[in-house]
C-alpha cells in the first residue's frame, strides 16, 4: 500500500505547497517525478545522511551504459535527472536508451532501445527526465525520442501497442492543420527535452521546437495516459480572435513559432493546475514579424490541468529580442506574506526564476506579485529597420537579481595581462553595457543569452527558502542582413542554406576559432578540422544536443551544407546560386519564414586560453528568502583546478544541472566544469563534502531511501563542451 508521507513529523499528510513528499512503499522512500514531486520541489525530508556526517559518503554502485559519447553525431550527454518507484531507478543513456535498474545496487533490469522501431527515426537530443504512471496492474513510463511519445512497460521494457498507433503518438498532433496555418507542420521538426505533468490520465507536456525561420508553434497539449489521445491543446501563439492575438502582427501565427514550453511545467494536485514558463518566439533576435507585446511567449501561465483553460498569465519580457526564454521549470512553494491589513499570512506561491537572473513570485490562485513589479525604461537607441522593442520590461522590486544585469569597462577580466588585453580589444570593439539594448548588426554584449538560471531548476525547502544556481556568462552577439545588398557577392546555394538555418546559433568566421570546440554554440569556420564529411552529415540528419535535426531538408540541400562547411562548395551557373529546395511545393507557400535580419553566430565572451573574460564569480549559488525577498548567502559555485594551483580560487565556472536540498540541511549539487558533485550546508553554504564524478555531471541530483538505506544518485554524463566524455550513473551512500 502506498502512502504520502511527511518523514519529519512522522505521520502521513499532504502539505499545500508539495516540497516534502516522496513516494512511500514499507521503509523505501522514492523520487517518483521530475523534480522529486509534483510541485518540482527538489526537496527531500531524509535526515540520514545530515550536515554531521555527510563527510563520510562514499560510492556505493555505478552503472555504466556503455555509451560514451563520440564526436560522431550518435550521442549525448546525459542530462536525465533519474526517477525512483517501488526501488526502482529509470533513468535515460547518451543515446536515449530507456533502463530500468535497482535503486539499492544499479543492476540493470531492463534496456528498450527506441529506434529498434522503424518508424523512430535517429534524432539525438537531451531528455531530462521520465514521467511514471501506474493504475493497478499497469504501470508506465513514457517518454519522447524526436517527435514520437511513447509509452514503455515499468516492469518489463516492452513497448505498450495500445499506446497511441502501435506504440507510438506523434508530437505534431495539435499543432495546427495546413488550413489553419497555411503550412504542414508534420515536415518540421519538434522534440520533448523535458518530461511533462500527470494529472489524473492525462500527460501535460511542452516541446522544444527550432528557434529560426522553420520554428513550429509552441502549444501545450495534453494526452491520454492510456490511449495517447489528443485530450487539450493550449495554444501559445493565439489565433484570430482568441485573447492574445492583437499583441501580434497581423498573421504573425502563419509565419512564427516558438513561445514553448522545453523547461517543464509543475502541478498543484490539489487546486488542479498546471504551471509552466514559455520561451521567446522565432526568430530569435528580431523581432520585425511580431510587432507588439507577443502573448503567450516568456510567460508564466496558470492552466486548468483538466481543461487547457487559461487561468491567468503574467510576461516576463515584452516582444523578446534576446532569446530570454523561461529556463526552468516553476516552483510551488508556501510563504508568509504581509496582507492588506499589514498582518503576515501564509501564502501559497508559485515562484519562477529566469535566465536574466531575476526571481518572480505570485500568489497561485490569482497570479498577484508578492513583491512590486516595476517597468523600467529600455535603452533608447536605433533599432533594425523593421524592428520595434517594446519600451518598457518588467523587474520585480524583490528580490535583488541573482546574476549579473550590465557590463562596464571594470568588469573586465584581470586574471592575467594577457587575458586583459584581449578583453580589453575586443571591448574596445563592442558595443554594450546596458541591458536590453536591441540587436545591432555591431557586435554587442550581452548578459542573460544563457543563464542566469539555466534548466536544471531551482529548488525549495518548506521554510520558503529557493535555492538557485547562477551563470555570470556574456555573450557577443551580431545581427546579419540575411539578403545581402546587391554590390556583394551573391550568396551560393550552401551558404544561403547555412544562413538561414545554421547561422542562427553558429558563427562561420575566422574570429575565435580556437576556441570551436568549447563554445555553447561552436564556430564552424575549422569544422572539417574535427569531423568527417559523413559525421557532419550524420549530425545534419539526426541532430545532437542542443542542436535539432534538419531531416525536413532535402537530402541536397543537407549536401550542399556540407560542402559549404567544408569549403568544397562549386558555384554553379548564376541562375542556379540562389536555387534553394524550399518547402513551397509541398505547402503552398514560402514556408520557412526568412527575417530581414538574423544572427551572424554569437559566441561567450571568453579570453583565448577559454576563461571568461570578465571578472569571476562566473558561477554562483544563492540562498534566497521568498519569505522577505532578502538573500541569506550566495557563494562561488566550481573553481577551474588549474587556476587554483595558480593562487586564483573562488571564481565559480559556468554551471548546468540544479540543486537537490534535504532535511539534513544539505544542499547537492554538480554541474561544474571541473566535474565534482559537492555537499553544501544549506544554514551558510559553505562545502562540507565534495568528490570528483568519473565525468561532469551536467544532470540534477536525486535522493532516495531503499530498505532504509538512503542514497544520493546523480547522471555522469560527461561532454559538456568537449570535456571528459562520460555515460555512468553513480549512487553514494553511508558506509
Amino acid at each position: 500500500m502506498k502512502y504520502w508521507k511527511h518523514a519529519l513529523g512522522g505521520f502521513f499528510a499532504l502539505l499545500i505547497c508539495g516540497a516534502a513528499f516522496q513516494l512511500t512503499t514499507d521503509n523505501n522512500i522514492d523520487w517518483p517525478k521530475y523534480g522529486g514531486n509534483s510541485a518540482g520541489s527538489r526537496y527531500a525530508e531524509l535526515t540520514q545522511i545530515n550536515a554531521e556526517n555527510v563527510n563520510k559518503l562514499q560510492l556505493v554502485w555505478s552503472y555504466d551504459t556503455g555509451e560514451n559519447n563520440n564526436p560522431d553525431g550518435k550521442g549525448n550527454d546525459i542530462q536525465c535527472q533519474p526517477i525512483v518507484v517501488n526501488g526502482i531507478l529509470y533513468g535515460t543513456t547518451p543515446r536515449l536508451k530507456l533502463f530500468a535498474a535497482d535503486a539499492a545496487t544499479g543492476k540493470e533490469l531492463w534496456k528498450y532501445d527506441p529506434f529498434s522501431n522503424p518508424k523512430v527515426k535517429p534524432n539525438f537530443h537531451p531528455v531530462r527526465g521520465v514521467v511514471y504512471w501506474e493504475e493497478g496492474a499497469d504501470k508506465r513510463i513514457l517518454y519522447s525520442v524526436g517527435a514520437k511519445l511513447m509509452a514503455v512497460n515499468a516492469l518489463t521494457g516492452a513497448l505498450i501497442t495500445d499506446f497511441g498507433e502501435n506504440g507510438l503518438v506523434d508530437l505534431h498532433a495539435g499543432l495546427g492543420d495546413q488550413q489553419t496555418l497555411g503550412y504542414d507542420v508534420n515536415i518540421f521538426t519538434i522534440r520533448s527535452t523535458t518530461p511533462g505533468v500527470i494529472f489524473k490520465n492525462l500527460l501535460i507536456m511542452g516541446s522544444s521546437v527550432s528557434e529560426g525561420g522553420d520554428a513550429l508553434p509552441g502549444n501545450i497539449r495534453a494526452f491520454d495516459v492510456r490511449t495517447g489521445k489528443l485530450a487539450w491543446v493550449f495554444r501559445t501563439i493565439p489565433l484570430p480572435g482568441e485573447y492574445g492575438y492583437e499583441t501580434w502582427s497581423k498573421d504573425s501565427y502563419k509565419k512564427l513559432g516558438g513561445a514553448n514550453c522545453w523547461a517543464g511545467m509543475v502541478l498543484d494536485d490539489k487546486r488542479g493546475t498546471v504551471f509552466l514558463g514559455t520561451g521567446s518566439p522565432s526568430v530569435d533576435f528580431y523581432g520585425g514579424a511580431r510587432k507588439g507585446t507577443n502573448l503567450f511567449a516568456n510567460c508564466v501561465i496558470a492552466l486548468n490541468a483538466e481543461t487547457g483553460k487559461r487561468l491567468w498569465h503574467f510576461q516576463t519580457v515584452h516582444h523578446d529580442l534576446w532569446d530570454r526564454d523561461i529556463p526552468c521549470p516553476p516552483n510551488l512553494i508556501t510563504v508568509m506574506h504581509k496582507g492588506p491589513d499589514g498582518r503576515s499570512r501564509k501564502v501559497d506561491a508559485v515562484a519562477q526564476a529566469t535566465k536574466d537572473g531575476l526571481i518572480f513570485v505570485f500568489d497561485r490562485d490569482t497570479g498577484k506579485p508578492l513583491f512590486p513589479i516595476k517597468e523600467v525604461p529600455v535603452p533608447k537607441v536605433a533599432a533594425l529597420p523593421g524592428e520595434a522593442p517594446w519600451p518598457t520590461q518588467p523587474v520585480p522590486v524583490k528580490p535583488a537579481p541573482f546574476a549579473n544585469q550590465t557590463f562596464t569597462k571594470a568588469d573586465l577580466t584581470n586574471i592575467s595581462p594577457a587575458s586583459a588585453a584581449y578583453a580589453q580589444s575586443v571591448f574596445e570593439k563592442s558595443r554594450g553595457g546596458l541591458k536590453n539594448l536591441p540587436p545591432s548588426t555591431t557586435e554587442t554584449l550581452y548578459y542573460g543569452i544563457g543563464g542566469g538560471a539555466e534548466w536544471g531548476g531551482s529548488a525549495v525547502d518548506p521554510n520558503g527558502i529557493m535555492y538557485v544556481n547562477a551563470n555570470n556568462m556574456l555573450w557577443l552577439l551580431k545581427m546579419q542582413a540575411t539578403n545581402p545588398p546587391k554590390t556583394t557577392k551573391a550568396l551560393t546555394k550552401g551558404e544561403k542554406l547555412f544562413t538561414t538555418n545554421c547561422a542562427v546559433c553558429h558563427a562561420m568566421d575566422a574570429k575565435n576559432t580556437a576556441l570551436a570546440t568549447t563554445q555553447a554554440y561552436p564556430n564552424l569556420q575549422d569544422v572539417g578540422k574535427k569531423l568527417t564529411r559523413q559525421q557532419i552529415h550524420t549530425l545534419l540528419e539526426t541532430g545532437r544536443g542542443r542542436m535539432p535535426s534538419f531531416q525536413h531538408l532535402t537530402k541536397p540541400d543537407r549536401e550542399a551544407i556540407v560542402h559549404f562547411l567544408l569549403k568544397t562548395e562549386i558555384p554553379t551557373k548564376a541562375d542556379d546560386i540562389h536555387r534553394v529546395t524550399t518547402i513551397e511545393n509541398k505547402t503552398g507557400r514560402d514556408f520557412p519564414y526568412t527575417p530581414l535580419y538574423q544572427n551572424k553566430g554569437f559566441r561567450q565572451f571568453r579570453d583565448a586560453d577559454n576563461y571568461p573574460a570578465i571578472k569571476p564569480p562566473w558561477g554562483t549559488l544563492n540562498a534566497v528568502d521568498l519569505n522577505t525577498g532578502e538573500y541569506l548567502w550566495k557563494v562561488p559555485l566550481g573553481e577551474y583546478p588549474e587556476l587554483a594551483k595558480k593562487g586564483i580560487r573562488n571564481t565559480g565556472t559556468e554551471n548546468h544541472g540544479g540543486p537537490l536540498v534535504t532535511a539534513g540541511g544539505l544542499l547537492f549539487i554538480a554541474a561544474t566544469y571541473d566535474e565534482k558533485l559537492r555537499a553544501f550546508d544549506t544554514k551558510t553554504g559553505k562545502v562540507v563534502w565534495e568528490y570528483t564524478l568519473p565525468a561532469g555531471g551536467f544532470a540534477t541530483p536525486i535522493t532516495y531511501q531503499v530498505k532504509g538505506k538512503q542514497y544520493i544518485a546523480i547522471a555522469a554524463g560527461g561532454t559538456r563542451y568537449d570535456l571528459k566524455p562520460g555515460g555512468k550513473y553513480v549512487a553514494f551512500a553511508l558506509p
